[in-house]
C-alpha cells in the first residue's frame, strides 16, 4: 500500500495544472494517468481568448495562429463577420498539456503513474479519520484527498452518481484554402448542439470539425461537402466527447470534481481551457485549506472550492447553456432575421466592444437593450412558451 496525501486522476490539462498549482507545498501527490503519453490523443479545436495570457505565464511557441474575424455561418449560408479586440489564440493543445507535466514533473513530492488506469476507491476509517483507498491496474493507494480530472467520462464522477451529458466531437487537420486570420462557425439543424467549425492553425493548415448528438459521421461528411473538402487529403483525424449542459455537483467527503468531470465547459462553444484555469486555482486554495485544518468533509469543500465556483464559473457558465440553449431552438429562419437584424441596425460594433468568449453576460444585456433584438427575442419565446419554463430551471440550477 502506497501512502501520498492526494491523488490527482487524469494527467491532461486539469490534472497538470492543479498538480503544478501544488507542486512548491509539502503535499505527496500522485498523479494517475492511464495513457502513456501526456497530451494523447489530442481531442481540441485549440481556440482559446487572450485571457490565457492573464492567466498563466504563456510561452510563444506554444500559440500558433491568432484570429482576428470569427464568421459566423447560418443554416441558409447567410453569414455575419464580427471582429474585435478578444483576437482568440490558437494553441498547440499537446504541448500546452506537456507545459504544465514538465514544469510539475521535477518536484520530488510528486508522483506521476502514466499507463495506469483508475479502477475504482472506497472510504477507509483509520484512527479516526477517513481515507481513500484507491485501485488502480497496477497498484493500491492511500490518500486523504481524491481529485476526479478524469474527462467528460469520469470514472471517479461516475462512482459518485455523476453522469455528464456528453456529445460526439470529430476533426480533421488538413492543407487548405481559406482565410488564415478567421474563424468560421458553421450552425445547421443537424448539428444543433453545437456547430461546425474551420480553425486556421496556420501554415495554411486548418482543423475542420463538428460536434453534435447523434450520426456524427454522417453529419460530417455533409459538412466537410459543403466547403468541397476532400476528408482523404486530411494529415490527421480526432475524435472525443464533449461534456454539455450545467456544471455538476462538485463537493464530496474528501473527494472534488475538476475539469470536464465537473462539466465546466461552455455550451456556447464547447471549450472550457479559461473555466478550469479559474476552477482550478480555488481548487487548490481548497486543498490548501483542507490540509492546513485537517478537514476533509464535503461542507468544507463546498465552503472553499465549489461556492466560490458556483458564484464565478457556474454564473457564466448558466449563461453560455442559456444561449446554447436558445440556438437549439432557432430555425433556419430564425437565424436569417437575427442577422438581418444585426446587420441593419449596425450592432456588429456592440457586438465587437462588449464581446467576450468567456463571460457574456454584460454583451447579452447590452444587446436585449436593442429595440429590435429584444423584439426579436420576445416574440421567440411567445412561440415557445415552454422555453420560460426551461430558462426559469437554468437560472434557478
Amino acid at each position: 500500500m502506497e501512502k501520498f496525501d492526494l491523488a490527482i486522476v487524469g494527467a491532461s490539462l486539469a490534472g497538470n495544472y492543479l498538480c503544478y498549482l501544488l507542486s512548491n507545498t509539502d503535499l505527496k501527490i500522485a498523479v494517475i494517468e492511464e495513457h502513456k503519453a501526456i497530451g494523447l490523443p489530442f481531442q481540441c479545436a485549440g481556440i482559446v481568448s487572450q485571457k490565457l495570457s492573464r492567466l498563466v505565464n504563456l510561452p510563444n511557441e506554444i500559440i500558433l495562429n491568432r484570429v482576428k474575424t470569427a464568421k459566423i455561418i447560418g443554416p441558409t449560408g447567410v453569414y455575419i463577420k464580427l471582429s474585435g479586440n478578444e483576437k482568440p489564440y490558437i494553441i498547440d493543445r499537446i504541448a500546452f498539456d506537456c507545459f504544465f507535466f514538465n514544469k510539475t514533473k521535477i518536484h520530488e513530492n510528486v508522483i506521476y503513474f502514466l499507463g495506469e488506469k483508475f479502477k475504482k476507491f472506497e472510504y477507509k476509517k483509520d484512527n479516526h479519520q477517513k481515507h481513500i483507498l484507491i485501485e488502480t491496474s497496477k497498484r493500491k493507494i492511500k490518500v486523504r484527498m481524491l481529485i476526479g480530472c478524469d474527462g467528460p467520462s469520469s470514472s471517479i464522477a461516475s462512482l459518485l452518481g455523476i453522469k455528464n451529458k456528453k456529445l460526439f466531437a470529430t476533426q480533421i487537420r488538413i492543407k487548405a484554402r481559406f482565410n488564415e486570420d478567421e474563424a468560421v462557425m458553421v450552425f445547421d439543424k443537424r448539428w444543433k448542439e453545437l456547430f461546425g467549425w474551420i480553425v486556421p492553425e496556420g501554415q495554411q493548415i486548418y482543423r475542420i470539425g463538428i460536434a453534435c448528438s447523434k450520426n456524427i459521421a454522417n453529419n460530417f461528411r455533409i459538412f466537410l461537402n459543403k466547403f468541397d473538402i476532400d476528408f482523404q487529403q486530411k494529415i490527421s483525424q480526432q475524435g472525443g466527447l464533449i461534456p454539455y449542459g450545467l456544471m455538476n455537483r462538485l463537493s464530496f467527503d474528501n473527494i472534488f470534481l475538476l475539469g470536464d468531470s465537473a462539466c465546466q465547459v461552455k455550451a456556447s462553444t464547447g471549450g472550457g481551457i479559461i473555466m478550469l484555469l479559474i476552477a482550478a486555482k480555488y481548487a487548490a486554495n481548497c486543498i490548501k485549506k483542507c490540509f492546513a485544518y485537517d478537514k476533509f468533509s464535503k461542507k468544507t469543500i463546498q465552503k472553499y472550492y465549489e461556492n466560490p465556483c458556483r458564484s464565478i464559473v457556474g454564473r457564466e457558465l448558466k449563461i453560455h447553456y442559456l444561449i446554447r440553449s436558445i440556438l437549439e431552438r432557432f430555425t433556419t429562419d430564425n437565424f436569417y432575421k437575427l442577422f438581418q437584424i444585426i446587420k441593419s441596425t449596425k450592432i456588429e460594433n456592440k457586438i465587437s466592444f462588449y464581446g467576450d468568449m468567456d463571460f457574456p453576460k454584460a454583451l447579452l444585456f447590452k444587446l436585449l437593450k436593442v429595440p429590435s433584438v429584444l423584439s426579436f427575442f420576445f416574440k421567440l419565446i411567445l412561440k415557445n412558451p415552454k422555453f420560460i419554463i426551461r430558462i426559469l430551471k437554468i437560472l434557478m440550477h
